[in-house]
């Protein structure tokens, strides 16, 4: 079972659904568009209320002229150990300026989920049971200082001047 999940808690429903060939979105639901399909729709639609998934592979770059009418933005997460989905929520925020919510869909690890909001998620697809239990429970490991800066700050951080901080 998949659970959607933000800092506020646990979403009792969600409209997203990642669109494949068996699986397309019915009525009351919104559907992710894998990337090339997404610029499709984009070209031939007026609409403002797209869903996109980002694959590892994908190109980022290429949502820069359709970020306003961008809802969603899924990154896929095929491995736990596949980072690139990081780099892909960093570009979305730190050099696209990418305001809307950013979600991390596939293997996503309770011990990822800090390191995800620093750079950039909003919201989480989450169907490991041990990250679904400890979410229940409250219990979100961290870590209190970063040195690197992020997208997200993690506050003042005293001493040390020559340490970077996030903004």
């Amino acid at each position: 079972m998949t659970r959607i999940w933000k800092e506020a808690g646990f979403a009792a429903q969600d409209p997203w659904i990642i669109e494949t060939e068996e699986l397309k979105a019915g009525e009351g639901q919104k559907p992710l568009l894998p990337l090339d399909a997404f610029l499709t729709a984009v070209e031939e639609s007026n609409a403002v209320d797209f869903g996109v998934v980002i694959a590892p592979a994908d190109d980022v770059t290429k949502l820069a002229p359709s970020l306003d009418r961008i809802a969603l933005v899924a990154v896929k997460f095929p491995a736990f150990n596949d980072g690139r989905g990081f780099s892909h929520a960093s570009l979305l925020r730190d050099r696209l300026n990418y305001q809307g919510e950013v979600r991390a869909v596939g293997d996503v690890l309770i011990d990822q989920i800090p390191l995800m909001l620093r750079t950039g998620f909003d919201s989480f697809a989450v169907s490991n049971a041990v990250a679904l239990q400890r979410l229940e429970e409250g219990r979100l490991p961290g870590i209190d200082n970063h040195y690197q800066p992020a997208a997200r700050g993690n506050g003042p951080v005293e001493g040390y001047s020559w340490r970077r901080r996030s903004a």
